[in-house]
């Protein structure tokens, strides 16, 4: 029997050694292969093996993303081409694409090789900018440059022109991205299990002003005005061309591009819409915590408590 291969992709900055120890072990138990990409080699034991971010994600049968959203997408985005499923294991303090909290992984790691998981599929957006194609699982944006003027831009769908926007920023996203940018910019929440472009602009001052829901077939092309301020791409986060004043972004929905690991989605679900609630709250994390049971205060305080 082949071995079981799993990828490691961790978070940038923060310390994942605890749960990068806990897979180590397991896969030792369970002569499962680890690799891991040649930047984050000096995070990892031994045991795990270097390889190029290139190599990654087709050398393994699953990615386990240790990190928060940001460093799932990027899981996502590595295996795009050929899709590997994705584990998520939480370490950020606000995820909704990440299930598996670090004291669960142990469970959730026997669960992968017996196979009692469902797979999650997640459409993204395949985008042209200026000549380069990238991929989105979350959103794409124009962002304006403070102080230096507006997004200003023209949006067609299939080649019609629709209208303009000048605002702040316009955001591009999937489903899945509903719950990012495009939620904190005013726009719906679209479920999962639709397939739908969502076009929403941010704090808009002229042109468009509500969130446009396109089909999955239609092209959403957006073309910088003459005069527009300085104009930043962001993908998922990542900003891929700054202080652009010239150009266009054009935008495909692809369908089943990434493969997200559920062990019980109902309970992710519910999880989900708990964040969303208390994401209206006018209350910091700390005033959300005083209105806890002493009991679950005492719990989560040492859960926070720091690795020794």
């Amino acid at each position: 029997m082949d071995r079981f291969r799993l990828g490691l992709v961790l978070h940038p900055t923060r310390d994942a050694s605890p749960v990068v120890g806990t897979i180590v072990a397991w896969a030792a138990q369970h002569h499962a292969a680890l690799t891991v990409r040649e930047q984050d080699r000096h995070r990892v034991p031994e045991a795990v093996r270097a390889v190029p971010e290139g190599e990654l994600a087709p050398g393994s049968d699953m990615l386990i993303a240790i990190g928060g959203d940001g460093t799932m997408l990027g899981a996502l985005r590595m295996a795009v081409r050929d899709p590997k499923p994705v584990l998520g294991v939480h370490l950020g303090k606000l995820g909704f694409l990440v299930e598996v909290e670090p004291p669960d992984l142990p469970a959730a790691l026997a669960r992968l090789l017996t196979g009692e998981y469902t797979l999650e599929a997640h459409s993204c957006l395949a985008c042209t900018v200026c000549g380069d194609d990238v991929v989105a699982f979350n959103d794409i944006a124009l962002v304006r440059h403070p102080g230096q003027g507006f997004v200003s831009a023209t949006l067609a769908v299939d080649g019609q022109q629709y209208g303009y926007y000048r605002c702040d920023a316009v955001v591009v996203c999937t489903p899945t991205g509903s719950t990012a940018y495009s939620y904190a910019a005013g726009g719906p929440l679209i479920s999962p299990a639709t397939r739908a472009v969502v076009v929403t602009p941010s704090a808009p001052m002229a042109g468009i002003s509500r969130s446009v829901v396109l089909s999955p077939e239609e092209t959403v092309r957006l073309d910088l005005r003459p005069g527009s301020g300085p104009v930043s791409v962001e993908v998922d986060g990542r900003v891929i061309r700054n202080r652009s004043t010239t150009g266009a972004v054009e935008v495909h929905y692809r369908h089943d591009a990434g493969l997200v690991v559920r062990l019980d989605p109902r309970r992710h679900q519910e999880r989900n819409q708990l964040k969303l609630g208390l994401l209206d709250l006018p209350l910091l994390p700390e005033q959300l915590r005083e209105l806890l049971p002493e009991s679950l205060r005492r719990q989560l305080g040492r859960r926070e408590e720091p690795h020794r």
